[in-house]
């Protein structure tokens, strides 16, 4: 499919009929002028098929947060008018089994704003737990486990939205090449949760005027950033204005903590100006014929109700 044959206009939804799968290894990839690498320098070269082996490694599935909403705009830059940090997001969806890429297929996106608010559900506040908080940004780096409490339907449970607003949300197609590229920002943080990106990713369906139609998820995921990319954006405006207290990646009781495989980017950007933009990018190994709805990648036990 052509990328003239998707609606990019922002007015467009395409509602879809999808079962929920899983099962993906992700690749993205963002902006920036005088760029150093901040993660992982390169992506490893995968398998080839010579073996018995699989290409690569399942990206894991994780759970999907209440906060999903399957209308999203068909596009590929889901900015709107949300300040932040510039991030370009380039994945790459391929076979786990055959390292093919798989074209046409549709990938989600969501996260919150800089200050941690998801559209669709702005009356939640930050993350669901009361209003964006404002004031001086926190000092140094968190301690302690992730707090517990908050309002329910958190983890896997789903929340219906609250408003008409759908920024920091998309959906688009991978070309023939299994590429797919988004722009945004930066996410924010909300208490309970490191900053990451939500994703799905669908198949076997078919591109119509009005979005995708049918198919299956074959993947539920979510992306993480590495804590010098968070603390250094925690510097730069809005993000500074952000008082609620920061899960780190390590104390993240929905992150797998497996680096890559659990959807840790890639990333590059300038160290002494984030500010101009980040480039991130990952590989997204999927079983494309199974299916994974999220209600096999509950959070573990002690995951805060509110973490999503």
């Amino acid at each position: 499919m052509t990328d003239s044959q998707v609606p990019e206009n922002r007015g467009n939804l395409a509602r879809r009929t999808v079962l929920m799968a899983s099962g993906v290894a992700v690749t993205a990839v963002g902006v920036g002028g005088a760029l150093s690498v901040n993660a992982s320098a390169e992506e490893p070269a995968p398998k080839t098929h010579a073996s018995a082996e699989t290409c690569y490694t399942l990206t894991s599935e994780l759970v999907e947060g209440p906060y999903y909403i399957d209308a999203d705009k068909i596009r590929r830059d889901v900015t709107e008018d949300q300040e932040g940090i510039p991030l370009t997001l380039e994945l790459k969806v391929i076979d786990a089994d055959t390292c093919k890429p798989l074209r046409n297929a549709a990938v989600d996106i969501w996260h919150c704003s800089a200050t941690g608010v998801y559209s669709g559900y702005e009356s939640s506040g930050n993350g669901g737990g009361g209003p964006a908080p404002t004031g001086p940004p926190p000092s140094g780096t968190p301690t302690g486990e992730p707090p517990t409490g908050g309002p329910g339907g958190g983890g896997g449970g789903h929340q219906e939205p609250t408003d008409d607003d759908r920024f920091l949300r998309g959906t688009w197609h991978t070309d023939r090449h299994g590429h797919v590229t988004f722009k945004t920002i930066f996410p924010g943080w909300y208490q309970g949760r490191a900053v990451h990106i939500h994703t799905k990713v669908h198949v076997d369906g078919t591109w119509t005027d009005a979005g995708y139609e049918g198919g299956h998820t074959c993947h539920t995921g979510q992306f993480f950033f590495d804590e010098k990319s968070v603390l250094a954006s925690a510097e730069v405006a809005p993000y500074s204005t952000n008082t609620s207290t920061r899960t780190t990646l390590t104390e993240d009781t929905i992150y797998p903590q497996n680096g890559h495989t659990g959807g840790l980017l890639y990333l590059k950007y300038d160290k002494r100006n984030i500010a101009k933009g980040v480039r991130a990018h990952l590989t997204m190994a999927v079983a494309p014929d199974e299916t994974h709805d999220s209600s096999d990648t509950q959070p573990s036990p002690s995951a805060s109700p509110s973490a999503s």
